[in-house]
């Protein structure tokens, strides 16, 4: 993720390589993370946040309490951005100095290909130049969105886990291609691209999915046989289920 948020940040323009630094413990990350992006990498946490005022803290929400500790006396005066999954403000803010402003975010993995979906809460301290900062961040990968953090729980099931939703319809519609006769390579293609097509037109023309719908179920026609389908089978039900429990389990990561 961290190295997907400083290639989006290049190619947009925001900020420079060389303005760039990453810190790792393991060598191997380091290396991958240079050459995949051609900024600098150290391997000491403490000399990274003196270096820099703006700290994206991307790593595994176990190491969280170890990492500010390390660099407690560091943040003095910092923002701190987190993508540390379940890590709650609360918890963040006890952990760093009083004068330190926290963001806590959710990215998604389409960050990757610059097609993220990001929502990020502010702590008290934040400014509104420090938010725009977040929000120019993850907007350079994708669609970036302000919320409270009470939602956040909600938008872990809902866009942090839904790749892995969209991947399983994907490979879904694929195997039915297959199952219809296409070449498996072709039929995931289609998939695929039909997907985001139907992605696009709602986020550009601004109209109900449902309404979406309807213009492509004919009288009579082939869409909605296979839509009468999916409702017998309870595919609705199943995604909104899927919501539901991805969302609860976020919460009780986050307790």
């Amino acid at each position: 993720m961290a190295t997907a948020l400083a290639l989006g940040l290049v190619k947009s323009g925001i900020i420079k390589t060389d303005s760039i630094v990453a810190s790792d413990v393991i060598a191997q990350a380091r290396d991958s993370f240079a050459q995949k992006t051609g900024a600098h990498v150290l391997d000491n946490n403490i000399a990274l946040v003196n270096k820099t005022d703006v700290i994206i803290l991307a790593v595994k929400p176990n190491s969280v309490s170890s990492v500010l500790r390390e660099i407690h006396q560091a943040l003095e005066g910092k923002l701190l951005i987190s993508i540390a999954a379940g890590i709650n403000l609360k918890t963040l803010i006890e952990s760093t100095p009083h004068s330190a402003r926290i963001i806590r975010a959710m990215p998604n993995t389409a960050v990757l290909v610059s097609a993220g979906a990001t929502a990020f809460t502010c702590g008290p301290n934040v400014s509104e130049e420090d938010k725009s900062i977040a929000s120019a961040i993850f907007s350079s990968v994708g669609l970036a969105v302000s919320v409270q953090e009470n939602l956040l729980n909600a938008v872990t099931g809902l866009s942090g886990s839904g790749p892995s939703y969209a991947f399983l319809i994907i490979e879904a519609m694929s195997d039915g291609g297959v199952a219809c006769g296409l070449p498996r390579n072709l039929a995931t293609q289609l998939a695929a691209q039909t997907l985001l097509g139907s992605a696009r037109m709602v986020l550009e023309l601004g109209l109900h999915p449902g309404e979406l719908k309807d213009m492509v179920t004919s009288p009579g026609g082939t869409s909605i046989e296979g839509i009468h389908q999916l409702e017998i089978n309870g595919v609705r039900g199943a995604i909104i289920s899927a919501i539901r429990a991805a969302t609860n389990k976020a919460k009780t990561l986050s307790s």
